[in-house]
């Protein structure tokens, strides 16, 4: 038997699919599955209301949503170099510095929703005005939950990656932490077009 050279098999586990460990995977699927039972709700009540939510969603601020959108994704690039810097070139600074800027687009995001939020219930609009409100509210909202302790995650993986707790080959936590990022920005990337759009 040919023996493997200590490179390939370092190579060979940081290939492993999915990054990260094997139980964040099990809880990103709940929470899909959790979302998708939202949207499908939603979907529902919209064909039985067409008119109600076309006339509410007119209401709804999508240049809001739109910059939202932008730095969710941007906050995702931000956490994929992060994790580049630390697991391919070992530099842990770096990575702690992209860790930033993702920090930083998420708190913007929270931002711009809490604006959103404050028009909205100065408006007297809440839960029980109509059917779309009400799915905009507990939607957004839920989202908006994610959103937070994705930045919980990411606050403790940039001390942890600025302490270089992470490297080439050890480094399952930060790719657990950055697969939920993604999740979060993966959600939002179907509920913008759905909620905000969707006509």
């Amino acid at each position: 038997m040919i023996p493997v050279p200590s490179d390939a098999a370092s190579d060979s586990e940081a290939s492993v699919y999915p990054p990260g460990d094997l139980a964040i995977w099990f809880f990103i699927l709940a929470e899909l599955l959790a979302f998708a039972v939202f949207f499908l709700a939603y979907a529902f009540a919209r064909a039985r209301h067409v008119e109600l939510f076309n006339a509410m969603q007119a209401q709804v601020d999508r240049n809001a949503g739109a910059a939202n959108t932008v730095l969710l994704i941007s906050g995702s690039w931000c956490v994929a170099r992060a994790v580049a810097a630390v697991t391919v070139a070992g530099d842990s600074q770096r990575g702690a510095r992209w860790l930033a800027g993702g920090i930083f687009c998420g708190l913007g995001f929270l931002g711009v929703k809490g604006f959103e939020y404050a028009a909205k219930f100065g408006a007297g609009i809440t839960l029980s005005t109509n059917t779309f409100w009400m799915f905009y509210l507990s939607l957004t909202f839920f989202h908006f939950m994610h959103v937070i302790l994705g930045l919980v995650i990411l606050a403790v993986l940039w001390v942890q990656t600025r302490a270089g707790h992470y490297g080439p080959g050890r480094a399952d936590g930060l790719e657990s932490g950055a697969s939920y990022w993604h999740m979060v920005d993966l959600v939002w990337i179907v509920l913008f077009p759905l909620v905000y759009v969707m006509r």
